[in-house]
């Protein structure tokens, strides 16, 4: 046996030699400095030996196959390394060139997981067999952070499905796939049952003795669906506006075009196309601002850094969910696909069964789409026990309550469970305004009161904001964070404030909406400018899914409290439009039949009502698209600070990503903190563009005293 710093070299008697990736200084293989000067390494061996090589299989040690490029690297990547990084690049794509024209039969035996480099690494070598085994999937997912896949991602699956597929299934998507469906679309060549079957499938197909030939180096070689390309183009065009919004997309525009314009040339060529528009994206702020929050701040999150030290990790057993709504039907779903006990109690058994039947619902859908077995989703349904009767509550480990959002109703709810269930049971809020000090207030044993404010649908929503009460223990505080993440969900810490974090941030951009409509804005601008932003709604469509009176509910118990401390109420430009379409128009969102929209019969949006025009006019015509784009991301920046500032967050990777995936602040931004100091100019220009936003439309954009310090 001899070996590279990196990849081990074996010759088996039959001449097939099997490379095994195996960085020593990493748990996982990636396209390190040492690992590149490696396969350099071995390619130039496996050129001087071909003679006696009959064929080569590619594998790895680690439990994935490989992971890709070092994004440390790629995160500090500036325009002054763009050619040192060009040739760093277009090094590792010759060796890979070179590995698939050696002459002999390459297999990549995948594993385990090969997304972006990894797949590339296979996407190489001129066959794939990869293990059914857990964790293993395959995909190109770099343009979640705002890349593309630059060693031969484009080039490879373009010439193998063809460019329209390469780009809807994979390259656009990201997505991730099991071994069934890569085998399905075309990723990958077979798949087997084990680990154990892996080599010797790989060395039998090299001895069934196949072409060692790629596909496009035969002459006469052309794309799968070439011909059709031209009338798909406006196609391709329209669906990439229709997926941004005409949004800020800039990896998503660029896989487009190394696609479309590498289909018209050689494989050589088109290898220099994509790495000119890879570089493009590497050291822009787009790139830089993804990685940061979907890679660096969410690790952070996972290794507990906002969970409390020196608490014992613990799992919930058993779980009580009290109230069988959409909610808490969601919440319910999600503990028993993480193998909890779920006890899903309402006020009737009827209402608690019609929250099962929600579950099941959606178990069917899965089954039907091939998500999940008849065997597993029935193991799924029996761990949730529909109930009326508290008694069935007794030993839970952990109560979340999702009934309606009154603070006596959910200390009375709390308190009954509380006497039946463990004595140190957690119990939890799925408020998603309310104090939670003033809850526990009213329940026993306030240390073990917390909030868990899920998302809706909870059963798809990434995100669980954990709130601390004033009388939350570290302990309650570390079982709730375990749990979520016993649930595969990120976990954001905040304290306790009416509105948390993400409630009073998401207000404060609907309400400058709103403001904004009153003053004579058209409505239809007002959400091109979200969507144009990068938002996933507009925020008069989100409102009258929200329904109107919940912010006109948060205002007035917004209110009330300050006047209650004492305080002046500063009243918001967005009050009278709620007042006025839900008292004088019975407005009150979808769910009422009418709001921003109308709706038909069946519930379906059927434009903007006409009378917003009427109603809020004269039109006025003198607010810059670009202000109102700015107005919106500014309101829930500068709320975000101001949380900031006040401790309700106390961790910047908790506020980006809180935002991103609970609230959907625009991804490009890096979330709501990094916002500000990826603005042109950093918090200096922010704050000045603040300062200006609030001389024209009011003091609401007036930077806070810590942002104009920060600004210097």
């Amino acid at each position: 046996m001899a070996s590279t710093d990196s990849i081990r070299w074996e010759a088996d008697a039959d001449g097939v030699v099997v490379l095994t990736m195996d960085d020593p200084g990493q748990s996982a293989n990636t396209l390190s400095e040492a690992f590149v000067a490696s396969l350099a390494a071995t390619v130039d061996r496996l050129e001087r030996e071909r003679d006696a090589i009959t064929g080569v299989v590619l594998t790895s040690a680690k439990k994935t196959f490989f992971a890709g490029g070092d994004l440390n690297e790629l995160l500090l990547l500036q325009a002054q390394d763009a050619s040192r990084f060009t040739a760093h690049l277009n090094g590792i794509k010759a060796s890979l060139r070179r590995l698939e024209r050696l002459g002999r039969p390459v297999v990549a035996a995948v594993n385990g997981a090969a997304m972006g480099g990894g797949l590339e690494l296979a996407l190489a070598c001129h066959h794939r067999v990869i293990a059914a085994v857990p964790g293993c999937q395959v995909g190109l997912p770099e343009v979640g952070l705002g890349l593309l896949p630059g060693a031969g991602g484009i080039i490879r699956t373009t010439r193998m499905l063809g460019v329209a597929t390469a780009l809807e299934k994979v390259l656009l998507s990201g997505a991730r796939f099991d071994p069934a469906a890569a085998l399905a679309l075309g990723l990958v060549d077979e798949v087997v049952d084990g680990l154990p079957d892996l080599l010797p499938r790989a060395k039998a197909w090299i001895a069934s003795g196949p072409t060692a030939v790629q596909p496009w180096d035969v002459e006469g070689f052309r794309l799968p669906g070439a011909g059709a390309l031209a009338s798909r183009m406006p196609f391709l065009s329209a669906s990439l506006r229709a997926s941004t919004g005409g949004a800020p997309a800039p990896a998503k525009r660029a896989i487009v075009a190394a696609a479309v314009e590498g289909s018209l040339v050689d494989l050589d060529t088109a290898s220099l196309i994509e790495t000119r528009y890879l570089i493009s994206l590497v050291i822009g702020q787009d790139a830089k601002n993804r990685i940061q929050s979907t890679f660096f701040d969410v690790q952070r999150i996972k290794s507990g850094a906002s969970r409390p030290e020196g608490e014992p990790v613990t799992s919930v057993r058993k779980l009580v969910v009290l109230g069988a709504g959409m909610m808490g039907a969601g919440i319910a779903y999600v503990a028993a696909k993480a193998g909890v006990e779920v006890v899903l109690k309402d006020v009737t058994l009827e209402g608690a069964q019609k929250g099962k039947a929600y579950v099941e619902k959606q178990e069917a859908k899965a089954i039907e789409r091939g998500r999940t077995t008849a065997a597993k989703s029935a193991a799924l349904l029996a761990r949730i026990l529909p109930t009326a009767d508290v008694a069935d509550c007794a030993g839970a480990d952990l109560v979340v309550e999702a009934v309606f959002e009154n603070v006596e109703l959910k200390q009375r709810v709390l308190t009954e469970v509380a006497a039946v269930v463990a004595p140190d049971a957690v119990l939890a809020s799925n408020t998603s305004t309310l104090p939670i000090t003033t809850i526990a207030s009213g329940v026993p044993r306030p240390r073990e009161v917390v909030g868990l404010h899920f998302f809706s649908p909870a059963e798809r929503m990434p995100l669980v904001e954990i709130i601390r009460g004033e009388d939350t223990s570290s302990q309650t505080l570390a079982r709730a964070f375990d749990f979520v993440q016993q649930l595969r969900k990120t976990p954001i810490v905040v304290n306790d404030s009416r509105g948390f974090f993400t409630s009073r941030v998401i207000i404060a951009r609907l309400n400058e909406a709103v403001s904004a409509l009153g003053e004579g804005v058209a409505p239809s601008s007002i959400e091109q400018a979200a969507l144009q932003s990068g938002y996933p709604a507009g925020p008069l469509q989100l409102l009258d899914e929200l329904t109107l009176t919940l912010p006109r509910t948060i205002r007035q118990e917004a209110r009330a409290a300050v006047e209650a401390a004492g305080g002046n109420w500063t009243p918001h430009g967005s009050e009278q439009v709620f007042d006025v379409l839900i008292d004088e128009h019975g407005r009150t969102g979808r769910s009422g039949g009418k709001g921003f929209y109308d709706y038909d019969d069946a519930g379906r949006r059927a434009g903007l009502w006409p009378g917003l025009a009427e109603q809020f006019g004269p039109p006025r015509d003198d607010v810059p698209f670009e202000d109102l784009k700015e107005r919106l991301l500014f309101a829930e920046a500068l709320e975000a600070f101001r949380a900031y500032d006040e401790g309700v967050i106390t961790s910047e990777p908790d506020a980006n990503v809180g935002s991103l995936l609970g609230i959907g602040f625009p991804g490009w931004t890096g979330g709501v903190l990094q916002y500000v100091h990826q603005y042109d100019g950093g918090p200096a220009g922010f704050a000045a563009r603040a300062q200006q936003l609030a001389e024209r439309y009011g003091e609401r954009f007036t930077p806070p005293a810590s942002l104009a310090a920060l600004a210097g």
